[in-house]
């Protein structure tokens, strides 16, 4: 009599009215739309331009310059007055700088940092369309859920009414019926306000408030992880997740910091090579026995010139600057002991949870069989009067609830296959093109329970 649950269900599914849209169609929104994968990439590029900035600093600096002033020079015997002009061009190379080499090493190893964050970015993106889509699909299959359990124990509790009116029952079904009614409905107005949430979830993604989402193909298979050993799945997260890369390359940075500083203390060496020109006007030289004037002068200079400075004393900044880029180097350090524990935690409990959640959705694929079982012979009985309305109302409830739950099943398994490979560093867009291989405009949901008739018509699960 029974075949597969998911074949069964067809009865409950109906397909959406209007064009649904995909997982894939989900994410190129979220792609244009979200700040926060924006907000990575910038952060990325502009860390791509401070390494320019860094290397600026060891390569020639080339200036013009000029002046002009006017100079008056006494003496017991003659006053010399007269205007001079300079202007010129001044090239300065660093020639040895060890605190600029040590800085753009410094960027180029901040820059890996930011690039594997905008890596992770770009991976929790992926993430977060995900789990956004499919709790969107949860809620609805919940609502749909509370409706139905609201139509059906509307339809009992009017029932009761009647059965109360005619005699054959006592007032306190009534009162236990209205009181499983009102319950209901309190459950149907907390799914639609969880239904209103998910969907702004979504929207905050993706920009928009699509009413319909493909869902689940009923063949979409519960796959276990491969490698089937949590160990493997440990040694490959610490090997590609991106968190732990940033944080290696930040402690990298720290040191090549602390180098930095450490440089203060080095002797610098610049070489210098200028051209200038100098013109004198207007050159008055009066004295105590002869004023003279004459029309000014013209001459050139160039020079090239080698810059030592050995630092002997700098009011201990130096080595101020040294102990605090120390405690930095360490933060960093204890910052990557607590990401690759954090990550080796993370991988090999979401290893053990999508274990569990095949074995949840197994296990609950035989409990609808068995609920439904349930409720058909509960109903029957309470037909001949061995069954009270209670034992209806809660067999018609926990019907509803293994269907519900069969279907989070699926849904947490999808979210934590991601998650899983997310930890290991592994997740990419192609995951979803895959899994959006397995949605469907028409593949089943729990809709159709809400628009089921009085008597459940035939069984659903055969």
């Amino acid at each position: 009599m029974k075949r597969t649950v998911l074949s069964g269900l067809i009865a409950l599914f109906t397909a959406p009215s209007v064009v649904a849209i995909d997982l894939v169609d989900a994410y190129e929104k979220a792609l244009s739309y979200d700040s926060s994968i924006a907000e990575a990439r910038a952060a990325f590029d502009a860390q791509r331009a401070s390494i320019d900035v860094s290397r600026s600093s060891l390569l020639p600096q080339i200036n013009a310059f000029g002046d002009v002033g006017h100079e008056r020079t006494e003496t017991d015997l003659t006053t010399d007055s007269y205007t001079i002009q300079r202007y010129g061009v001044r090239l300065t190379q660093p020639v040895f700088r060890a605190e600029l080499w040590f800085g753009l090493e410094a960027s180029k190893f901040e820059s890996e940092s930011v690039r594997a964050d905008y890596s992770l970015a770009q991976q929790q993106l992926v993430l977060d369309v995900a789990t956004a889509y499919f709790n969107v699909l949860r809620a609805k299959d919940t609502l749909t859920t509370a409706r139905a359990t609201e139509a059906a124990i509307r339809r009992q509790y009017e029932q009761t009414q009647e059965r109360y009116e005619v005699g054959l029952i006592a007032i306190t079904e009534v009162y236990e019926s209205r009181a499983s009614f009102d319950d209901s409905t309190s459950q149907r107005i907390a799914a639609e306000n969880d239904l209103d949430i998910a969907r702004e979830r979504l929207a905050r993604l993706t920009g928009e408030y699509p009413e319909n989402l493909d869902n689940l193909e009923q063949a979409f298979p519960l796959a276990r992880p491969e490698p089937m050993d949590p160990s493997a799945w440990e040694n490959i997260a610490l090997q590609q997740n991106w968190q732990i890369r940033s944080a290696m390359y930040r402690v990298d940075a720290s040191e090549a910091t602390l180098d930095r500083a450490q440089a203060g203390h080095y002797p610098t060496l610049d070489l210098t090579a200028s051209y200038t020109d100098v013109t004198i006007r207007g050159l008055e030289r009066r004295g105590l026995a002869v004023n003279q004037t004459s029309g000014g002068s013209d001459s050139t200079d160039a020079a090239i010139t080698l810059s030592l400075n050995v630092p002997l004393y700098l009011g201990g900044g130096t080595q101020a600057g040294v102990r605090r880029q120390r405690s930095l180097v360490d933060q960093a350090e204890q910052s990557l002991r607590t990401v690759r524990r954090d990550v080796r935690v993370n991988a090999r409990s979401l290893f053990r949870t999508v274990g569990t959640n095949i074995e949840s959705a197994s296990a609950l694929e035989q409990t609808i069989v068995s609920r439904r079982s349930a409720l058909e012979a509960t109903r029957a009985g309470y037909d001949v009067g061995t069954r009270n309305i209670v034992e209806v109302l809660d067999a018609e409830r926990n019907y509803r609830i293994a269907l519900r739950d069969f279907a989070n099943a699926r849904y947490d398994y999808v979210i934590n296959t991601l998650s899983l490979k997310q930890a290991a560093g592994t997740l990419s867009p192609q995951d979803l093109l895959d899994l959006n291989e397995w949605l469907s405009a028409s593949a089943p949901g729990i809709e159709a329970l809400a628009t089921e008739d009085e008597t459940l018509g035939e069984p659903i699960l055969n």
